[in-house]
């Protein structure tokens, strides 16, 4: 890795935390230049403005809730067990580092919807993604006999993805946990409907 590569990775990780807990139009440039130590110039001799740095926070927050419930994931033998480990891991999400301030999709779903184009399109694809892993999962049940061949299974991944999304939302609104809670034993439930 080049020392600019160095530099631009370093810009990331360190700015990539205040995007997800102050969002997109909060954080100043100061906030940038306060995180990193760098000035002005080198955050801008990096990345063209602070929509690019923006964008690569983002993918940057993504990628590693990603690895860590891939990780997760892949540790568990059965399909329904491995739906199960979204639950596990958004009804605590306070104890993982990306989630602390809430789920970086969510956060930036939310401000960029129709203000920041690049970053929306970086959102959607982590959402797709997402859907594909959870539409994964339950096609590979469905083949291995322990999920119902008869689940929608589209439809089955939008609605555990709402589910866990807007229980994440309506705790970070509320405040409330019990919130986060009731979302969270439903999306159980409609696991448990799924399995054979």
């Amino acid at each position: 890795m080049s020392k600019a590569e160095r530099t631009r990775q370093f810009i990331i990780e360190k700015t990539a935390p205040i995007f997800n807990r102050k969002g997109y139009a909060a954080t100043s440039l100061s906030d940038l230049t306060e995180a990193t130590g760098l000035t002005k110039g080198s955050i801008y001799g990096n990345f063209k403005n602070k929509d690019e740095v923006a964008v690569a926070a983002f993918n940057y927050n993504f990628s590693l809730l990603s690895d860590w419930v891939e990780q997760r994931i892949n540790n568990e033998p059965d399909p329904i067990k491995k739906l199960k480990v979204y639950i596990t891991i958004f009804s605590n999400f306070t104890e993982n580092p990306v989630l602390r301030w809430g789920c970086p999709v969510l956060n930036s779903a939310t401000e960029v919807d129709d203000t920041h184009v690049e970053l929306r399109e970086n959102v959607v694809a982590a959402i797709r993604k997402w859907h594909s892993s959870i539409v994964s999962i339950v096609n590979a049940g469905k083949e291995e006999g322990k999920i119902n061949p008869d689940v929608d299974t589209d439809a089955f991944a939008w609605t555990l993805l709402a589910l866990i999304e807007g229980g994440v939302m309506l705790v970070k609104v509320t405040g409330k946990i019990n919130t986060l809670n009731a979302a969270m034993r439903h999306a159980g439930k409609i696991i448990d409907e799924i399995a054979i």
